[in-house]
């Protein structure tokens, strides 16, 4: 693996994580997670579509969205002629202008990953529909993480986030959850031989526990505000204190 890094190193993560998805285990993650959104993104329509996280390779090939663009930190190396470079917890992008936003693994690395769902929701029109990928820790992947020793090294020493809570937080953000996937059930070994003696796993665990895989991919529906008008309260006016009633006047 390499000499880790603790996840307080920022300006790491990015390179770390991409140098772990070259090897062999994290190559075959990829193929799960880029299967995944091949099956999403078709279904997602729009002018425009930002990838955002710590993967500097496109992952929207599937997607009809024309406008598509990555953005990394400006730490990240080898990113794509279509980058731009901005901060997750302050996406360079104006408010109400995306159709669609992939956070790739996203929020496990975030100080405050919150705060990245909230720019997610500012950034994404009404209706605009967000891609999350992230690992899931109720898995053999979140076990493994638990009983490593070492979690100095990537991704093992992210904040692999319950889907339970990320839901409640796009909950709470209007966003309303349309589709949930899980891949790779398959425990985190990197021998492939043994990984191709454990692929039967894979057809099993998306029949009989579909939500252990070790990565989920969320799509949920940034839903628009909807004004519901006032009626104006026709009251009849009451009479002012201190003053006589007009008809009572007329009779004296």
């Amino acid at each position: 693996m390499g000499k880790g890094v603790t996840c307080s190193e920022e300006s790491a993560i990015g390179r770390q994580l991409n140098d772990w998805y070259g090897q062999p285990l994290g190559r075959m993650l990829a193929a799960a997670e880029q299967a995944a959104l091949d099956a999403v993104l078709p279904n997602i329509f729009g002018y425009h579509l930002l990838q955002a996280g710590h993967a500097v390779s496109p992952l929207y090939g599937a997607s009809r969205i024309l406008h598509r663009a990555v953005m990394a930190s400006a730490t990240d190396v080898g990113g794509p002629e279509t980058a731009v470079y901005g901060d997750l917890d302050a996406l360079p992008v104006v408010a109400d202008s995306l159709d669609a936003l992939i956070l790739h693994h996203a929020l496990e690395f975030a100080a405050d990953p919150r705060q990245v769902l909230r720019e997610a929701e500012r950034v994404l029109v009404a209706e605009g529909q967000l891609v999350l990928v992230g690992f899931n820790p109720y898995s053999l992947w979140g076990l493994w993480r638990r009983l490593r020793l070492r979690r100095r090294s990537v991704p093992w020493c992210g904040r692999f986030i319950g889907l339970p809570r990320i839901k409640d937080w796009l909950s709470l953000l209007g966003f309303e959850v349309v589709q949930v996937r899980h891949v790779f059930f398959r425990p985190p070994l990197g021998r492939m031989a043994l990984q191709t003696r454990l692929s039967l796993i894979e057809s099993w665990g998306a029949r009989w526990w579909p939500v252990l895989g070790g990565v989920y991919v969320i799509s949920a529906r940034k839903k628009a505000m909807t004004l519901t008008p006032i009626k104006p309260r026709w009251r009849p006016r009451r009479a002012r204190v201190g003053l006589a009633d007009p008809a009572a006047r007329s009779r004296t």
